[in-house]
């Protein structure tokens, strides 16, 4: 029964419902470099494990670091956590974080490999420096001794990782180049993982401002924070619109659209609740929401 307590509690450190977004980055790349016939599947496998290492990675260090500086208490609206809850010592969770460092590490220089073979030395090293850079961002943003998602920069560090590097990073190992059209659905997927971060802070955002923790939320106030995350959920949308209008060569482009409705009803319940812990379900939905529109752009692509 111990044992399986302890293994329940990893699976719930690892935070399991996050990895399909994380995901998303990966397919969006994907599909735009299968659209331009470069995909290929030994770099896209390499990818989506890395990316999956990395976000474990992120939510151990979040696990850890949320405790350490206060954030995970007994004013919190979210889920418990493990080291908060007792069911993972601190030092149990820094050796996770370290082992799921190196995984990443190594997944990444095989990604690397993979792509690049002995041909590509200098771009090798800029993506392993790239590589290095997720991996302190993982770790950073809340476990670190100064963690930069207090201090309000984890939409920023998203929109990067989960936006124009992800997306960006991925299409470059399949196709060796960078069409810059791809930047305004990099910046889509950027927008709308940042709404995601957006609904998580807004719903935290009276623990988060009692730990000291000022995430954009936390600065704005809840009424800007609504309006910002309409401004999110709208920017997403238009950087896929004006994708579409720019290379337009089929009207299954605007496959996408499907995912408007969604969009609009993730900011009206958003911004009608203003109870803290009934947003939780729409956290869970605007991230399903931005795998509909991953998977439908790309169908549009193919199409």
């Amino acid at each position: 029964m111990e044992k399986t307590g302890k293994f329940k509690a990893w699976l719930s450190a690892f935070r399991l419902r996050t990895l399909p977004l994380a995901l998303a980055s990966i397919g969006m790349g994907s599909f735009l470099a299968a659209a331009d016939g470069a995909f290929k599947i030994k770099v896209v496998a390499w990818s989506m494990l890395t990316t999956l290492l990395l976000q474990i990675l992120s939510n151990l260090a979040n696990d850890y670091g949320d405790t350490k500086h206060g954030a995970d208490s007994e004013h919190r609206q979210g889920p418990k956590r493990a080291v908060q809850a007792g069911l993972i010592t601190a030092k149990q969770m820094q050796q996770a974080m370290g082992l799921f460092a190196l995984l990443s590490l190594l997944s990444g220089l095989m990604l690397l490999w993979t792509a690049f073979g002995t041909d590509g030395f200098y771009l090798f090293l800029l993506f392993l420096i790239l590589g290095l850079a997720a991996i302190w961002a993982a770790i950073n943003y809340t476990a670190g001794d100064r963690p930069y998602g207090y201090a309000g920069l984890g939409d920023l560090s998203v929109f990067l990782f989960f936006g124009l590097l992800g997306v960006g990073g991925t299409y470059f190992l399949q196709t060796q180049y960078l069409n810059f059209h791809i930047l305004l659905p990099a910046a889509s997927l950027g927008f709308f993982s940042m709404a995601v971060l957006n609904v998580n802070n807004i719903r935290d955002i009276d623990s988060d401002r009692l730990a000291g923790k000022y995430s954009l939320p936390v600065r704005l106030g809840p009424i800007k924070a609504r309006i910002y995350h309409l401004g999110l959920l709208t920017a997403g949308f238009f950087c896929a619109l004006l994708f579409s209008l720019f290379t337009h060569y089929s009207n299954w482009q605007f496959l996408f659209l499907l995912a408007l409705p969604l969009l609009g009803f993730n900011g009206w319940q958003v911004w009608r609740i203003r109870q803290s812990n009934a947003l939780d379900p729409y956290l869970k939905q605007m991230a399903l929401t931005t795998l509909v529109f991953v998977v439908s752009f790309g169908i549009g692509l193919l199409l």
